[in-house]
């Protein structure tokens, strides 16, 4: 290890912190990040990357079993769970490789240990000094652990753990109803699991639009989850959830494992933020859209600050972190982040919902298409739910939201973030070339009813 100051110190090399300490050696600046797990963080090594290997093969084997109706015979399918857990070790090594790679090219320094914040200069790692002109933190989230008496029975799963179930339970009970509770339930459910998803809110998927929620209930209930949703978890014993359904009466459910789907939560822990004088709360960091937090030469990005934990916001965030670090002006528009939930159908959105809209005040009109109206969406899908939502404002037209369920539409969503990215109208977009037989047409389509 070189002495001397560095340019940059990141703490976290999830990806938040790689990129952006890739971004900054990019820009020939001395930069360390320093790492006390894994190279990749949680998004890749035990979060979208492994859960995305696991729905391939939950939904490879539902193409499978309905491969009839496309003209193709498949003999009985079944899924292999220890071949499904290899392929995810696999994929996950080449990620990971490539992403040390990155650094190594962009000459990033990894530093392997703990690190903490000694001043708004200095880290110590395991208790060697590193100083930097500017320091990142990019620590990312851990599952969270709600106060329910029993959570901590070895018959409960959060989702890392689940990650590694040698074979498929008969039955599993899954507490909350957020992305993660429904991506495992989707996979779960196709492997032939009796999965039960046990919500508090009325309703699954809360961040979504009320449309697009209720519409992926009923897919997800028509592909053999079922919901208990106003129902609040009091406590599990062993493999036995105890609730309050939504009359308040006590009622149990029994499983063989019990997944823990609540949600995430910062990791702030030991990293001397109080002595710093960073200001933060339970719920994350705070930082401007620039990135800065409240101490000058201290910046976090990521899952740390609690405002949108998704890999491809952390990853912008900490761009915007260092380019306004190093002179160059930037922000992150969070209306025009988009996020993905990977249930079959899949979910993808971005911009305001209506309900969000209605409680700010804000005039819109809206439009909704089946995405039927696209062949392609026709020939991939036999049968297939799918619908486009597009809520525009009611003088000018400007994009303000677009909200899909059906499968490709996390394909086709970045178009509409960079709609609302660059606050294009729908007369706007009706000027746009769509490839065609694209699913995108569903959403072009939706567009255009708006265009006059």
């Amino acid at each position: 290890m070189e002495s001397g100051m560095y340019d940059l110190i990141v703490i976290g090399a999830g990806p938040g912190g790689y990129e952006a300490a890739a971004h900054a050696g990019r820009l020939g600046k001395r930069v360390a990040v320093i790492e006390k797990q894994y190279v990749g963080g949680t998004c890749l090594n035990a979060g979208c990357i492994p859960t995305k290997t696991f729905l391939r093969s939950s939904r490879l084997l539902a193409e499978c079993r309905n491969a009839a109706a496309f003209g193709v015979r498949v003999p009985a399918a079944e899924l292999d769970m220890p071949a499904v857990i290899a392929r995810k070790d696999r994929v996950v090594a080449t990620l990971t490789r490539g992403v040390e790679g990155l650094l190594k090219r962009t000459g990033v320094e990894v530093v392997r240990g703990t690190a903490r914040l000694v001043s708004r200069s200095e880290v110590r790692v395991d208790g060697r000094p590193y100083t930097a002109r500017n320091i990142l933190i990019a620590t990312g989230s851990r599952p969270s652990v709600p106060p329910i008496p029993g959570i901590q029975s070895s018959r409960v799963l959060d989702s890392t753990s689940v990650l590694s179930l040698p074979e498929i339970p008969a039955r599993l009970a899954i507490i909350g109803g957020g992305y993660i509770g429904l991506e495992f339930a989707g996979f779960f459910a196709a492997a032939g699991t009796e999965t039960t998803v046990i919500e508090v809110l009325p309703r699954i998927a809360s961040g979504c639009d009320a449309d697009i929620s209720a519409r992926l209930l009923q897919a997800l209930r028509k592909s053999g989850v079922r919901f208990l949703t106003s129902c609040a978890v009091a406590a599990v014993d062993g493999n036995t959830v105890h609730y309050r359904d939504e009359n308040g009466a006590a009622a149990s459910l029994c499983a063989d494992y019990v997944l823990n789907a609540t949600g995430r939560v910062p990791v702030l822990e030991n990293l001397g933020l109080e002595e710093v004088g960073v200001d933060f709360t339970r719920r994350g960091i705070r930082t401007s859209d620039q990135g800065k937090t409240n101490v000058a030469g201290v910046w976090a990005c990521g899952d740390v600050t609690g405002r949108r934990l998704l890999a491809h916001a952390a990853a912008r965030e900490g761009i915007v972190a260092v380019n306004n670090m190093f002179g160059k002006p930037d922000r992150i528009r969070y209306e025009a982040v988009p996020s993905v939930i990977y249930t079959h159908p899949e979910v993808a959105g971005v911009g305001r919902t209506e309900e969000e809209l209605k409680a700010e005040g804000i005039a819109y009109r809206k439009s909704l298409a089946p995405m039927a109206l696209a062949g392609r969406f026709l020939v991939e899908n036999e049968a297939g739910m799918g619908v486009v939502k597009v809520l525009a404002g009611e003088k000018y037209g400007e994009i303000l939201g677009v909200h899909a369920m059906g499968d490709l539409s996390s394909e086709f969503i970045v178009a509409a973030a960079a709609m609302i990215e660059t606050e294009m109208c729908a007369a706007d977009v009706a000027q746009l070339v769509f490839p065609h037989p694209t699913v995108s047409e569903a959403m072009k389509e939706a567009i255009l009813q708006l265009a006059h």
